[in-house]
């Protein structure tokens, strides 16, 4: 192993210790100051984030991931089911909270949250994964569009950044058996 190649991976978190709330705050913040603050546009009080992440744990639907970097956690996503009472929806989920922190990009961890997300959701038998995303956030844009997700929808008002309105844009996902790059073959 080249000690000099970051260690770098992606994690199903089910309890989170104190470090790693620390970690995910800090994360946050940094994703949040970037712009990518998933409708945060300054960072909240500390105790809010601190609540915020202990409370996605307890969350049965929600299944949370954190990008792991020399250690530390620098990112996260979420995979979001419907709750049990919403039928039409139970084949159908969402990924949300999916950043990684400007210091740790450019390793492939946003790519990996979002496939960790679409493994999760195969064993939880969804077909359909959608999220949405400002259309300001070019890469995660990129990135989406390279994985197989289509774009369905715009929304002109997604937004309002710095009293500019900001459009934001929806896509969607059948999973299924996947050829190379992340296309679905259906």
């Amino acid at each position: 192993m080249n000690k000099n190649k970051p260690n770098s991976f992606v994690q199903h978190i089910l309890a989170l210790s104190e470090s790693e709330v620390v970690d995910l705050c800090d994360a946050a913040e940094s994703a949040i100051l970037d712009g990518g603050g998933f409708g945060w546009l300054s960072p909240p009080p500390r105790n809010v984030l601190e609540r915020y992440w202990r409370g996605v744990i307890v969350v049965p639907e929600r299944d949370l991931f954190a990008a792991r970097f020399n250690g530390r956690i620098v990112g996260s996503a979420q995979l979001v089911i419907a709750p049990g009472n919403n039928e039409a929806q139970k084949y159908i989920a969402s990924i949300t909270t999916n950043f990684v922190a400007p210091w740790a990009r450019g390793h492939g961890l946003a790519r990996q949250l979002t496939l960790a997300c679409e493994l999760r959701a195969k064993k939880r038998a969804i077909k359909f994964i959608n999220l949405d995303v400002r259309e300001t956030q070019e890469a995660a844009i990129q990135m989406y569009e390279r994985l197989g997700y289509e774009r369905w929808g715009t929304n002109p008002n997604y937004a309002v950044v710095n009293g500019e309105k900001i459009a934001g844009y929806y896509y969607t996902k059948k999973l299924g058996s996947q050829k190379r790059g992340g296309k679905s073959k259906t």
